[in-house]
C-alpha cells in the first residue's frame, strides 16, 4: 500500500510595495507632470509668447513707418522702445490668465481632482503646488518674451526718438516688471479657477477684473477715477512694468504691492472653498 505524503505549499507573498509618503517635492513634480502632459497648455502658452511678440513687434513696425512717412499716430507721439515692446502684454495677460484657470478649474470639469485630492488629502499642497508650478512657468514665458520683442523691436526703431537700449535707466525693471506680472496674472487664474471650479465662471470673472471693471470705473466723475482707478488689477500691474509715472498712476513698489493683495486675496477665497467644501 503506497502512501501519499502531502507537502504544503508556502503561501506565496506578494513583494512588498514601497511607502511613498506625500512631500512637497512630490506635490510640484506630480503638478508639473500634469501640466506637460496636456496638448493645450503647449497651445496657449504658445499663443500668449505669440502675442506679447507678435503686437510688440507690429507696434514697433507701425511706429517706425509713420516717423519716416511723417504722419505719426497721437497714440503712438510719446512712445519708447519699451512701451512698444510691451504693447502686447494686455493680450498675452488674457492667454496666460484662461490657461491659469484650466490648470485648476479643467480637473473639477473631468472628475480628476477626486483623484488628486484622494492621493493629497490635506487638500492645500495641491493649490500651492498648482500656483507655483504654473505661475513659475507664466514667468519665464513672459520674462523672455517681453526680452525677446524689446530686443528685436529696438532694431526696428533704432535712430528714431524713442530707440533706447538696455543701459537705459528703468528698463531692465520694466521688462522684469513685465514678466512678473504676467506670471502673477498666471496665479491669480489658476486661484480663480479652483475658487469658481468652472472654467466659464473663472475666465469670465478673470476677463472682467482686468478689462471689464477699468472701462466701467472710467464712466465715474473724474475725483473718483482717481481714487479707484490706480488700485484695480490691471492698472496696478500696468504700475509695474511702466517706464513713466505720473500723479495718477502708482510707482512700480506700489503696483506690486497691490497686485500682491489682489494675488493672496485670490489665492486666500481658493484656500477657503478647498478646505471648507466638498469636492
Amino acid at each position: 500500500m503506497s502512501t501519499l505524503t502531502a507537502t504544503a505549499e508556502e503561501p506565496r507573498t506578494a513583494p512588498a510595495r514601497p511607502v511613498y509618503r506625500v512631500t512637497g517635492r512630490r506635490v510640484l513634480a506630480s503638478e508639473w507632470a500634469k501640466l506637460w502632459s496636456l496638448r493645450s497648455t503647449w497651445i496657449t502658452l504658445g499663443l500668449g509668447l505669440l502675442f506679447l511678440v507678435a503686437f510688440g513687434l507690429i507696434a514697433a513696425s507701425r511706429y517706425k513707418s509713420g516717423i519716416d512717412s511723417g504722419n505719426l499716430d497721437s497714440d503712438f507721439a510719446d512712445s519708447t522702445t519699451v512701451s512698444l515692446s510691451l504693447f502686447g502684454t494686455n493680450f498675452a495677460q488674457l492667454a496666460l490668465g484662461v490657461l491659469g484657470v484650466l490648470v485648476t478649474a479643467g480637473e473639477y470639469s473631468t472628475g480628476m481632482i477626486r483623484s488628486t485630492l484622494a492621493a493629497v488629502p490635506r487638500r492645500l499642497p495641491v493649490l500651492w503646488s498648482k500656483a507655483a508650478v504654473f505661475g513659475l512657468v507664466a514667468l519665464v514665458v513672459g520674462t523672455l518674451g517681453a526680452f525677446v520683442t524689446f530686443l528685436i523691436g529696438s532694431g526696428i526703431v533704432s535712430g528714431t526718438p524713442a530707440a533706447m537700449s538696455l543701459s537705459h535707466a528703468g528698463v531692465l525693471r520694466s521688462l522684469l516688471g513685465a514678466g512678473l506680472y504676467l506670471g502673477l496674472v498666471g496665479v491669480i487664474g489658476a486661484a480663480l479657477g479652483a475658487l469658481l471650479r468652472s472654467v466659464a465662471g473663472g475666465i469670465s470673472v478673470l476677463v472682467a477684473s482686468l478689462m471689464l471693471i477699468p472701462g466701467l470705473i472710467s464712466l465715474l466723475p473724474s475725483s473718483w477715477q482717481n481714487d479707484i482707478s490706480p488700485y484695480l488689477p490691471s492698472n496696478a500691474g500696468e504700475a509695474m512694468f511702466a517706464l513713466t509715472h505720473d500723479s495718477t498712476s502708482l510707482s512700480p513698489g506700489a503696483g506690486l504691492l497691490v497686485f500682491l493683495c489682489w494675488t493672496l486675496l485670490a489665492l486666500g477665497g481658493a484656500a477657503y472653498r478647498l478646505v471648507r467644501s466638498d469636492v
